[in-house]
């Protein structure tokens, strides 16, 4: 299927130009169809009866893990279903056997999702070491060489930032994580959509990202592991080989880490959103972007009183592209920008208090975020209103 093709695919995109992408993605008809066609064709709880709607559900349910397994080179690890990229952080941080003196190395870009959860950690007596970016959102490898020391329990990066779009050098810093012994994980939310991801070679041990920002629905997300390094966050139903008033013995597999009823036509649903990126290509989806987001940022950087906040060209980002305008408040330009040419853009600090802070914007950034399902044309349309915004900031 060509990108062109897909537009017929997205109801919103016929009357608003969508640019935010980064929070929420839209979600094309085959995806909706799939998740429809189980509440009314074979509704039932998975992995629990013989029936033959069970018995559908269940395969449905499993294929969606392979499926996505399968896309992120992932199949030789554990592939487990959660609410969102939180969720799966969040059973990272409660799964591992910490000690105090335990040391964990992150970033000043992280999204507060990878950041809230290890912060938590200190009231154990866990050391938290956090590395601060340049203006761009870049960071030398020589500093994660110095901060991932021999009492690193866990390195946690974002693959690519919401804020700026900078893309981090995982494997580089997952050679560091491997010489220290030290786990590392990926919060993959702002890559694995927009171009592959491997989690195997790259080299990390767990790797985090959530569906809807892919064409999936709301409500699903991916935590893979590559060695069973965690605990279950919740036990129950879905989770045990077998139970005595004694105790208990944790089954294999996703379903140790997924208790009690699933989001099953939500896992459906993202299983339907790999096959259809991949029947675009991710190469090609890549592309696609980096050609919009090159037309985006030369155009920004010839309007005046406009700031781009982070790299100002297409190396090793992606189309996540945050601005300001002079004086006005950022909410108040995505404002401008809706009611006057039905665009829809992200304002405010993106759940990056910190990077806010360090970057000195205080009222943080507009974030415009392009997708498949984006235009040149759309491009241009943003470029001629934030111009005729700037001519009065």
């Amino acid at each position: 299927m060509n990108l062109e093709d897909c537009l017929a695919d997205f109801q919103i995109p016929r009357y608003l130009h969508y640019m935010d992408s980064a929070a929420t993605s839209l979600v094309p008809e085959p995806v909706i169809a799939a998740m429809n066609e189980y509440d009314r064709q074979y509704r039932a709880n998975v992995g629990r009866g013989m029936h033959r709607l069970t018995r559908i559900a269940t395969q449905r349910y499993q294929d969606a893990h392979e499926l996505v397994s399968g896309f992120i080179g992932g199949k030789e690890g554990t592939t487990v279903f959660t609410k969102n990229t939180t969720e799966a952080i969040n059973m990272v941080a409660a799964g591992l056997d910490w000690q105090p003196g335990d040391r964990i190395v992150t970033t000043g870009v992280e999204h507060h999702s990878n950041l809230l959860p290890w912060l938590r950690l200190r009231q154990k007596g866990i050391e938290v070491v956090i590395l601060q970016p340049d203006e761009a959102g870049i960071f030398a490898i020589e500093a994660f060489e110095e901060a991932i020391t021999a009492n690193a329990k866990l390195v946690a990066v974002s693959h690519v930032s919401n804020v700026l779009g900078t893309v981090q050098p995982v494997r580089e810093i997952a050679e560091i994580c491997k010489a220290q012994g030290a786990y590392f994980l990926v919060d993959a939310a702002q890559s694995v959509p927009h171009f592959s991801v491997d989690a195997w070679r790259t080299g990390c041990d767990f790797l985090c990202f959530s569906g809807h920002k892919m064409l999936g629905p709301t409500g699903t997300g991916v935590l893979w592991i590559r060695d069973a390094a965690i605990s279950p966050l919740m036990l129950g139903g879905g989770t045990v080989e077998d139970v005595t008033t004694e105790g208990y013995t944790l089954t294999s597999g996703y379903q140790r880490f997924e208790g009690g009823t699933p989001n099953i036509s939500g896992a459906i649903g993202l299983g339907q959103a790999v096959k259809y990126l991949e029947s675009l290509g991710m190469d090609g989806i890549s592309k696609h972007e980096q050609k919009l987001t090159e037309r985006l940022l030369t155009g920004l950087a010839d309007i005046e009183n406009v700031t781009i906040h982070g790299p100002q060209n297409t190396k090793n980002r992606i189309g996540v592209v945050s601005f300001t305008i002079g004086r006005i408040h950022p909410h108040e330009i995505a404002y401008l920008l809706d009611e006057r040419a039905a665009i829809l853009v992200r304002s405010g600090d993106h759940c990056c208090i910190p990077l806010m802070k360090h970057l000195g914007l205080e009222n943080g950034t507009v974030r415009a975020s392009l997708y498949l399902y984006n235009t040149s044309e759309e491009v241009d349309l943003l470029l001629e209103a934030i111009e005729e915004i700037a001519r009065i900031a």
